[in-house]
C-alpha cells in the first residue's frame, strides 16, 4: 500500500524549491495590491512593472534549476536582483501612496525572506561543487 505522506514526484524539479513557491506568492501579492489600483491609469502602468520584477524571481529560479550548478547559481543570483527591483517598486509604491504603510512592511518581510532563502540555497549549491568535479554531469537540479 502506498504511503499517503509520500509526495508525489514533480517532473519540474523547481517545483520541490520552498523559495519557489515563496516567490509565487509574492507574485499573488503584487496581483492583489495591483487589483486594487485598477482605475488609476498611472498605477496601472507602475503595476505593470512592478509584475514584471515580481515574476522575474519565480522565472529566473525555474530556469535556473535545468541548468548546471554554476548556471543555477547564476540565475539565482539574476532571481536576488529581481528581489531588489522589488524593494525599490516597494519603495515607490508606499512614496506614491499606491500601498499603505502596512503593505510596504508586509513586501520588505516577503522580500527580505527570498534574500535569505536564495543566499542559502547559492551557498548549498557552492558548497556542493567539488574541485574537479564536472558541472556538465550535474543538469536538471
Amino acid at each position: 500500500m502506498e504511503n499517503e505522506h509520500e509526495r508525489p514526484a514533480t517532473f519540474f524539479r523547481f517545483e520541490d524549491l520552498r523559495i519557489y513557491h515563496k516567490a509565487l506568492d509574492y507574485v499573488e501579492w503584487v496581483y492583489q495590491v495591483a487589483k486594487n489600483m485598477a482605475g488609476d491609469p498611472l498605477a496601472k502602468t507602475f503595476f505593470d512593472r512592478f509584475l514584471i520584477s515580481a515574476n522575474g524571481i519565480a522565472l529566473n529560479i525555474a530556469e535556473g534549476s535545468s541548468r548546471n550548478k554554476s548556471q543555477f547559481v547564476y540565475y539565482l543570483k539574476m532571481a536576488k536582483s529581481s528581489v531588489r527591483e522589488c524593494v525599490v517598486l516597494s519603495t515607490i509604491a508606499r512614496n506614491h501612496s499606491f500601498i499603505s504603510a502596512a503593505a510596504f512592511d508586509d513586501s520588505k518581510n516577503h522580500l527580505m525572506e527570498m534574500t535569505k532563502m536564495i543566499g542559502a540555497l547559492i551557498g548549498s549549491l557552492q558548497r556542493s561543487v567539488k574541485p574537479g568535479e564536472s558541472e556538465e554531469e550535474e543538469e536538471d537540479i
